[in-house]
């Protein structure tokens, strides 16, 4: 190519003479700013080349050359020049035909940089050559790195490590030029003869050999770790695999063995080396010797890992390959490879995680090959040692194992498209992993057999179902056993034999997920038969019409009664029958295998439902169920909601968990409570959070032992570390602006030696105003000392008040005053006190009514002394001798003794010559130079903190007692306080601790706010504006922390990045979960550093220790590091970052400020194969170094990992990275806090304890919900998301034993779950509630979930009517998922009878039930509307004189109302009134009952029916982003109707219709109170589906919006649709979406819907022989005389829409014309009919009520067959008959709302209901609103 770019000859000068060298630096350059400070100032300052932005093709192999060129390019000109040399020929040798996207641009870049710099970088040369010039700065910095090693101060380190990536650069250029100059040269010098070994990126151990100055490295239990990885004693020689060199360790051994990645292996090297030395740490104090790992320790790992892989073996008859020798020390070498084995192949197995028993397959194969290797046994067949099938190069196992598999997968999923095609068409992962729980899975082979039906995926003959059964007959045994003879001998019988028969595809494994409502009785079939013998039992007693209970005894009722005995028989047989007749016609089959045959290759569809019947699976025999009560079979969900409010409140109350309230809204209840219980709080936290000495431990084996039994020992510091930790959380909650500096001094507790004596100096808001109070109560008391005293001290917080004052007052004036005298004056006032107070008479010798003046006098004194001006001197000194007077002139009753020692002194200077002093100095004045007070006090951060203090003791008055005024912090005080009174395990030391780690799946969320976004204005408020106004307070406490006074000034500053932070801590944003989660690591080194510290240290302050003590800051990071690992798994980084995305910049800053932060993404990239790009993908790992992303981990994917669902796919690919024991996993919406960090450790040991049988794999935690600031929709979210987290998730663990995994922030045991298949599922559609998969795998997998309430964590949820719309039809799609899934059938099959139905009614029973409901009101009001119309209803009433129907009424009444939420929201109120007092629970009730809650779950009701029935019958389950947006603004009236249309609309009028028909029938002979009884709650159903999201819409009754709204709605109904027209642009593109669910819809579920239309029919039929015009006929041709006037309608309408398709362009008045023809036409005929045939008006009407329905039902059918119609006139017709009845429903909807916007007054109303919450809060909510800017 001719006008390629092609590099020149190489510009290396080595010949070159020798230029003048400038003045060279003495010092090296580690960091940009040493270069700054060394530049020379004659120079010019480059341009850095842009290093981050570069091609994804070449930018892993260059960018770091590029990096370390603009680090040194200032004090280096041409090492950074030959450094972009060196980039340029790697980019180019990797694409030298520019191929690669950016490829061509970044080289023309580079090229002309390098033409610019080559001179004046040539001219710069330090040395003759360049060589020469390279290796004198490679040198230096090696210096460099060797003198300052050692260190561990975090600045010393951040350079060292900069140096250290410099240093390994430079050797690479260095090592590349010398080769270029002279090839032999490299073997020649001994500065780039050695590997450099400077840097090598790691990720929490640096297992290099630079790495043993890491303080981790030194940690015993690391060194032990790793020197048994590293023991490759006895391994086989690596000659053996042509390996140069000894093996460094069993996963290098592994490595070549089997051709594992490099990444990999590395990323498992250090994961297994973490996982020996934590295990090593809590096993070591049981042994002997601490230094090396020990058998015990490899066991517990063992015993973890291969459980399920043993269990596999077992389930399928076959003897596990994990085999060990007898010599002790190679067992425990045996024990290490086969676990690095297993980690290395699940590290590598990408998507195939999801599918345990397959990983479990490819480990039984390759451990016997690993043991065959070990043991140097020999092939029987081809006589050579036994090597790996699969062995070679560095991605041998990724190619020839991963790869085939994964393709099958992968084009699998491509069968479902997007999920939209039936189930039974495609194998997801379950249908994958389930097939190797067969025998049959062996015949894959080893090596894999590709041409095995497991890989065939489009097979050209009829499908087949594949049954997963154990062979049974002799023959079959005999084949297994021949096959594990064949199979320890190294032979592959199946493999060697010719495949005889075509290729097939192997179908469903053991489930098919059939689309029908039966999936519900068949998973739940013996709670049917229950409901059913019961409905029996019920009926016989209702016959008998029984008054008492125990005439149910009597001999005739009790024999009816047990015939249901007999029913339950025949339901039985026919249940077996069902299950038998598809084995039975099996085997019948077998004897005839023509006609098998011939079935199997059938496309007959009846043919095909019978081969999947085929594979129906057999239940288990189940305990017979025992009748425990008589339930009412449409209520028992309301009965499970009242059970659920009164033993969750049952158990919260024995458990205390509503001892203390919070979140009160008067905040007095929790305020009082937290002061009056603060002293118990050391204590409580000592027995909580503080590790139990052995001692303790000891004693503590009771009940209470851990809480009530602490020694000596900790009472002795236990109550300093609580006051550390206190003040630290209070010093975290003034960091995220919670409160003030003030609030700061008020709440924390000052650090003096006299705490380790139990002396404890209350926090000011505890005991402020008590001071004052007490003050008042002396002065004006009468009586004796003991009386004031014990009042006094009857109140603690006064005593303490009181104590301090007198203890610091003493103290501070002890300092201030130096001269002599005074100091006798004071002290002998100071004993007349003390003396006073032992006899019990200061009542006596004090008047105490002067003790104000003395207050008033002392807090002059101390603010003076606060103030520290040296100029007030004279001030002090008079305010000194004011309180002298006033106590010994005004207090004292008898001042003479103090009066006595004053004179006495002055008549001792008095005898001095007259002439020497003519004034004698006053009391506390300076003689002669010398001062009698030593003002300003000495410079001492203690003594000034003290003097602040008291002057706010003294001070303070009743505004403390509002301390915190933030809701927010007073939450969270009052709830970690009350948490310490829980039960919780006793915390472990953290070295002993189970480590952990947190992830976080991110996709295209906010990471932070730009500037661009906060200012940016969105319907006229900005979010700046937004957040200033809702968090008024926390705004006003960050303008504090900056010392800003108003935005503009934090502008003028340039603190719009600390601007940035403030608002993102806000909203439901990224950074705002990573500081959440950072906590934990905060938290960590905290209670390190309580462990290892002593007296002294807790008195510095942690804070103080860690910053001058480098040492043991290095120590807690090192136990930080080794406990807690933090991963985002950031999807989109990749391409966000080549794309210059600021989100990406973002997240590099996040890493930049915490460090120990870990960012994994899947990377796309396009590598150059024969000349042609490839994508390839990685799972690549990043930390932050120097201010860049390092790359640490590389891991190749085979293919793109998004084949299922995109969230559970993310966090797969991310999993490798993270370490530990447990795993807690953290959605993109949560928070958490330092105070709840603390009791991680606490959490962790449930681990360890056995619920029942087993230990628990799955933690629940509490979730707080931080958006309930300000929207009323937001408030009640809020309350009903509280009652399921607590109250209900409280019920499903214990004793239901039915909670699963519902999200985040459950802590899994992360060990046993990635051997199960993760910590999710991610098949497309059937998984889309990907989370509660986890719980049921968990459940299945005799796992145990427990759930705990001593922790929480804060979460988001969306806060508009239409986010929650959204979050509700996901979860609804979700449940209808579950329904057809083989979880909920196994769970339903193998839980005994009573765990049976509390699984059905907390999962999907919920959904189906209030379905059933709504159906239940469908058929309620058709029954009805039948009744009226053919007369039967009058008929009754008159002949049964209403007996019968009054209590139907009264039932249906009843009903009704309960079923809109009364009884299933008591747990709510249960909730609230645990956690805040009773009478709040139901002033809260009452206020959103008057916040129209009812209205709201009503609506939401609507939501979850419409889209779980929808699903359920159709499919279309997906993903709904919600967008989670922090601002809630006005909606417009065209999305409303978008959303809610189909859902809630079309029903409303449809039920809006029947009730307007049923009345007007039923006027004549029904009164007015009978039918607002049957039918007042159908009316409010109906009403609140139409017109609640216009309630909840905020200024939805603002005149200029539904101005604008009607503007936009008819745009939109006129917009065309098209290819490319978003749904939101055009009706018509709206309308075709809306349709999506019957495209793939299935012929039955087609024909349902049809069925389901023929209902308006029907409707119709019995409207049209009530008109007038019918004159009571009863013929057929009434009828069909009315569809003859639909036809003729219809005509009508098709005529105009020609007209205007025709006329309305060119023809206007042609057009209007023919429109007036036809409307009088219309009209004439209107009139003959009511002349001649008797039409009446109220026939009019009823005809518009009958015909409306009619066209409806018409356009549904039409919807339905649409494939049959969609090329013909009909679908034009349809489209534009759905088009009317479209608009004129808006129309209908949208004028009330325009009415009642004309009214000021509802404006004002909506907004008052929808943000009551903000105007209680006295929040500025109307500017929002109106949209309206702070004037500045």
């Amino acid at each position: 190519m001719s006008h390629e770019i092609v590099v020149a000859e190489p510009i290396f000068y080595e010949c070159e003479p020798e230029l003048p060298k400038p003045a060279s630096s003495s010092s090296i350059t580690v960091s940009s700013e040493i270069v700054l400070d060394q530049q020379q100032q004659h120079q010019s300052v480059p341009e850095p080349f842009d290093s981050e932005r570069l091609p994804q093709t070449v930018a892993a192999e260059i960018q770091r050359f590029l990096r370390v060129a603009n680090l040194v390019e200032i004090d280096e000109p041409r090492v950074a020049f030959l450094c972009r040399v060196h980039a340029f020929e790697i980019a180019h040798n990797m694409d030298k035909n520019s191929s690669g996207r950016g490829v061509r641009q970044f080289k023309t870049s580079l090229l002309q940089r390098l033409e610019q710099d080559e001179e004046p970088t040539f001219r710069r040369r330090k040395e003759k050559s360049d060589i020469r010039e390279l290796r004198r700065v490679y040198h230096e910095y090696k210096e460099y790195i060797v003198k300052h090693g050692r260190t561990f101060a975090l600045e010393s380190r951040q350079k060292l490590i900069n140096a250290c990536a410099i240093a390994s650069v430079l050797f690479e250029v260095l090592k590349r030029i010398t080769f270029a100059a002279n090839p032999q040269a490299l073997a020649d010098r001994e500065s780039v003869n050695s590997k450099s070994e400077f840097f090598v990126p790691y990720n929490i151990l640096p297992l290099d050999h630079g790495g043993i100055q890491q303080a981790i490295m030194q940690l015993p239990e690391v060194k032990a770790a790793v020197a048994a990885v590293r023991n490759i004693r006895g391994l086989p020689s690596a000659e053996d695999f042509q390996k140069h060199g000894a093996f460094t360790d069993l996963f290098d051994f592994l490595q070549y063995c089997f051709g594992f990645q490099e990444g990999n292996v590395a990323n498992q090297r250090e994961h297994l080396i973490l996982l020996l030395a934590n295990t090593h740490i809590r096993k070591a104090h049981k042994q002997t010797s601490s230094s090396k790992i020990e058998d015990v320790v490899v066991d517990e790992l063992m015993k973890k890992f291969f459980k399920n892989y043993t269990n596999w073996c077992k389930f399928l008859g076959r003897k596990s390959n994990i085999r060990l020798p007898y010599v002790k020390q190679e067992a425990l070498q045996y024990k290490l490879l086969y676990l690095a084995l297993h980690l290395l192949i699940w590290g590598e197995a990408a998507n195939l995680r999801f599918m345990p028993e397959c990983l479990c397959y490819i480990f039984h194969e390759m451990a016997w090959e690993l043991h065959g290797m070990l043991t140097g046994a020999v092939n029987p067949t081809t006589w050579e040692k036994v090597m790996p099938a699969y062995g070679g190069g560095s991605e041998s196992f990724l190619n020839n194992v991963v790869t085939p598999i994964y393709k099958v997968i992968k084009e699998e999923a491509n069968k479902s498209k997007n999920g939209t095609t039936d189930h039974s068409t495609w194998r997801n992962y379950d249908d994958l992993n389930e097939f190797f729980w067969s025998p049959d899975c062996f015949q894959i082979g080893w090596p894999m057999r590709e041409d095995h039906n497991f890989f065939c995926v489009n097979p050209s003959s009829k499908p087949k179902a594949k049954k997963a059964s154990k062979s049974t007959n002799a023959e079959e045994k005999r084949e297994l056993k021949e096959e594990e003879k064949d199979e320890e001998l190294g032979t592959n019988r199946e493999g060697d034999q010719e495949q005889k028969h075509e290729q097939e595809w192997l179908g469903k494994s053991n489930f098919v997920e059939i689309r029908s409502f039966w999936q519900i009785f068949r998973s739940f079939d013996r709670m049917w038969i229950f409901f059913i013998l019961s409905l029996q039992a019920m009926i016989i007693m209702a016959c008998y019409e029984l008054e008492s209970p125990l005439q149910l005894f009597d001999k005739a009722v009790f024999e009816d009664v047990l015939s249901i005995f007999i029913t339950s028989s025949i339901l039985k047989l026919i249940q077996v029958g069902v299950y038998l007749t598809p084995s039975a016609i099996d085997m019948v089959l077998f004897f005839v295998p023509a006609v098998r045959k011939y079935i199997e290759i059938s496309n007959s569809k009846i043919f095909t439902i019978f081969s999947w019947t085929q594979i129906i699976p057999r239940k288990r025999d189940a305990r017979k169920p025992g009748l425990s009560a008589e339930v009412y079979f449409m209520d028992t969900q309301i009965w499970y909601s009242v059970f659920c409010t009164i033993f969750g409140g049952l158990y919260g109350i024995l458990h205390h968990l509503g001892e203390w309230s919070y979140n009160d809204m008067s905040q007095i209840r929790t305020l009082g409570m937290l002061r009056s219980r603060f002293h118990t709080l050391p204590s409580a936290f000592n027995g909580c959070l503080i590790p139990p000495s052995k001692n303790d431990q000891k004693r503590g084996k009771g009940l209470f032992g851990n809480r009530f039994h602490k020694g000596p020992e900790n009472e002795k510091n236990g109550v300093a570390k609580f006051v550390l930790v206190w003040n630290q959380i209070i010093s975290s909650i003034r960091s995220e602006d919670l409160i003030s500096n003030k609030e700061v001094d008020l709440m924390i507790i000052p650090m003096l030696t006299d705490l380790f004596a139990g002396i404890v100096r209350w926090p000011i808001f505890l005991i402020a105003n008590k001071f004052s109070t007490a003050l008042s109560i002396t002065k004006d008391f009468v009586g004796k000392d003991e009386t004031l005293v014990r009042k006094i001290k009857k109140d603690k917080c006064m005593y303490y008040a009181v104590k301090e004052c007198y203890e610091s007052l003493k103290y501070i004036l002890e300092i201030l005053i130096v001269r002599d005298l005074e100091k006798r004056m004071i002290s002998t006032i100071l004993n007349e006190i003390e003396e006073s107070m032992a006899r019990s008479s200061l009542l006596e010798d004090f008047r105490m009514t002067e003790l104000p003046n003395l207050q008033a006098k002392f807090v002059e004194l101390l603010e003076l002394l606060v103030e520290g001006n040296v100029d007030h001197y004279g001030k002090v000194v008079k305010v000194l001798q004011d309180i002298f007077e006033i106590i010994t002139n005004d207090m004292m009753i008898d001042s003479s003794r103090i009066l006595e020692l004053l004179c006495h002194s002055q008549r001792m200077e008095s005898n001095e010559p007259y002439f020497t002093r003519t004034i004698e100095p006053q009391l506390f004045e300076s003689d002669c130079g010398e001062n009698s007070i030593h003002f300003p006090l000495p410079d001492s951060a203690p003594l000034t903190e003290q003097i602040k203090r008291l002057l706010l003791l003294l001070t303070i008055k009743d505004t403390a007692l509002d301390i915190p005024t933030n809701l927010d912090a007073r939450r969270r005080i009052s709830f970690f306080a009350t948490s310490l009174f829980m039960t919780m395990p006793s915390a472990p030391k953290v070295r002993n601790m189970l480590s952990f780690s947190v992830l976080t799946p991110h996709y295209m969320e906010d990471v932070n706010f730009s500037m661009k976004e906060l200012h940016s204005s969105q319907r006229e408020v900005s979010i700046i504006f937004y957040m200033q106004k809702i968090f008024p307070d926390e705004w006003k406490n960050f303008l504090e922390r900056m010392g800003c006074a108003s935005l503009d000034g934090l502008k003028d500053e340039g603190k719009e990045e600390d601007l940035r932070k403030w608002a993102s801590f806000r909203g439901q944003t990224l950074s705002r979960t990573v500081r959440g989660m950072m906590y934990y690591r905060e938290a960590l080194k905290l209670q390190a550093f309580l462990d290892m510290a002593e007296d002294e240290d807790i008195l510095e302050g942690y804070d103080t220790a860690e910053r001058e003590n480098h040492l043991l800051a290095a120590q807690l990071d090192a136990l930080a590091d080794l406990k807690f690992t933090y991963v985002v798994s950031c999807q989109r980084f990749g391409s966000q970052k080549a794309a210059g995305d600021p989100r990406a910049q973002d997240i590099i800053d996040l890493m930049i400020r915490y460090p120990a932060l870990r960012l994994a993404y899947v990377e796309e990239k396009e590598v150059i194969v024969e000349n042609k790009p490839q994508k390839v993908y990685s799972s690549v790992l990043l930390k932050a170094v120097n201010g860049f992303d390092q790359e640490i981990y590389r891991v190749k994917l085979p293919g793109p990992p998004e084949i299922g669902e995109g969230k559970p796919e993310n966090q797969n690919h991310a999993i490798i990275f993270t370490r530990g024991e447990a795993l807690q996993t953290i959605d993109m919406n949560q928070d958490s806090y330092l105070e709840e960090a603390f009791k991680m450790r606490n959490l962790l040991q449930e681990f360890l304890k056995c619920q029942g049988r087993r230990p628990p794999t799955i933690l629940g935690l509490r979730e707080h919900i931080f958006t309930e600031s300000v929207s009323s929709l937001a408030w009640f979210m809020s309350y009903q998301e509280t009652s399921f987290v607590t109250i209900g998730q409280r019920l499903l663990a214990k004793p239901l034993r039915v909670r699963f995994h519902y999200g985040h922030p459950d802590i899994f045991d992360r060990i046993f779950h990635i051997t199960r298949g993760g910590i999710s599922k991610a098949s497309k559609t059937i998984n889309l509630s990907e989370d509660i998969f986890a719980g049921f795998n968990s459940t299945l997998r005799r796992g145990c979930i427990t759930y705990h309430e001593y922790m929480q964590v804060g979460k988001g949820r969306d806060v508009g009517l239409n986010q929650i719309s959204k979050f509700e039809a996901k979860v609804a799609n979700g449940n209808s998922e579950q329904t057809l899934s083989r979880d909920i059938y196994r769970l339903g099959c193998q839980f005994d009878f009573f765990r049976m139905l509390s699984c059905y009614f907390t999962t999907i029973g919920f959904y189906f039930s209030s379905l059933i409901s709504i159906i239940g009101i469908y058929i309620f009001l058709y029954g009805q509307l039948y009744l009226v119309l053919s007369g039967l209803q009058k008929a009754l009433l008159i002949e049964a004189r209403v007996q019968n129907l009054e209590s139907l009424e009264t039932a249906l009444a009843s009903q009704s109302f309960i079923q809109l939420g009364l009884l299933t929201g008591l747990p709510m109120v249960m909730e609230i009134g645990l956690e805040k007092g009773f009478l709040t629970a139901l002033k809260d009730f009452v206020l959103m009952q008057l916040q129209l809650a009812a209205v709201f779950f009503t609506f939401s009701f609507g939501t979850k029916t419409h889209h779980y029935g929808r699903t359920l019958l159709h499919g279309g389950a997906k993903y709904r982003p919600t967008g989670r947006k922090v601002v809630v603004f006005h909606t417009s009236f065209t999305e409303n109707y978008r959303l809610y249309s189909r859902s809630h609309f079309v029903k409303g009028f449809e039920l809006l219709l029947l009730l307007i028909v049923y009345d007007l029938f039923r006027r004549s002979y029904e009164s007015s109170m009978a039918y607002v009884l049957i039918t007042y709650s159908v009316w409010f159903m109906s009403i609140t589906w139409l017109f609640a999201p216009f309630l909840f819409n905020p200024s939805g009754f603002s005149w200029g919006k539904i101005v604008d709204d009607w503007k936009d709605w008819n745009k939109w109904i006129r917009q065309q649709g098209g290819i490319g027209i978003q749904q939101d642009k055009s009706w018509h593109s709206w309308w075709n979406d809306e349709q999506a669910h019957l495209r793939h819809s299935g012929i039955f579920s087609r024909l349902f819907e049809i069925l389901l239309s023929l209902r308006f029919f029907m409707y119709q039929y019995g409207l049209v022989y009530h008109l007038d015009i019918s004159q009571h006929s009863k013929n057929v041709l009434v009828y069909v005389l009315s569809w003859i006037v639909i036809l003729v309608v219809f005509f009508f309408a098709k005529a105009v829409n020609i007209g205007r398709q025709k006329l309305s362009a060119n023809y206007q008045l042609l057009f209007r014309l023919f429109k007036a023809i036809l409307f009088i036409t219309v009209l004439a005929i209107i009139i003959t009919l009511s002349r001649i045939c008797q039409l009446s008006l109220r026939d009019l009407i009823v005809c518009c009520l009958a015909f409306l329905p009619t066209g409806w039902g018409l356009i549904m059918i039409a919807q339905a067959v649409r494939p049959k119609i969609e090329d013909t006139g009909l679908w034009d017709f349809t489209r534009v008959l759905a088009k009317a009845y479209d608009y004129g429903m808006g129309v209908v909807l949208f004028a009330p709302i325009a009415i009642l916007a004309w009214l000021p007054i509802i404006s004002a109303f909506q907004t008052r209901f929808l943000f009551n919450e903000a105007f209680n809060r006295h929040l500025q909510i109307q500017p929002i609103l109106a949209g309206k800017r702070k004037q500045k």
